[in-house]
């Protein structure tokens, strides 16, 4: 897959923090920026979906609710 350079800003505290972490687990900044950057697009796209599961499953299920709240 092709890879496309970005530029930003951060907190110092946060960029130590983030060098610290790839010193200690022995990968690149690079590799993490990469990886938590996957993570909250997948953890982006599945809230809708999920979401919409979730109010799938309380319309179909209203009545057994209002008896199970009683």
């Amino acid at each position: 897959m092709a890879k496309v350079k970005i530029s930003s800003k951060v907190e110092q505290r946060e960029w130590e923090a983030l060098q610290a972490i790839a010193y200690e687990s022995n990968q690149s900044i690079a590799g993490l920026l990469s990886e938590a950057v996957a993570d909250y697009v997948r953890k982006r796209r599945l809230r809708p979906e999920v979401l919409s599961h979730l109010e799938d499953s309380m319309s179909e299920n209203e009545e057994l609710g209002h008896r199970l709240a009683k």
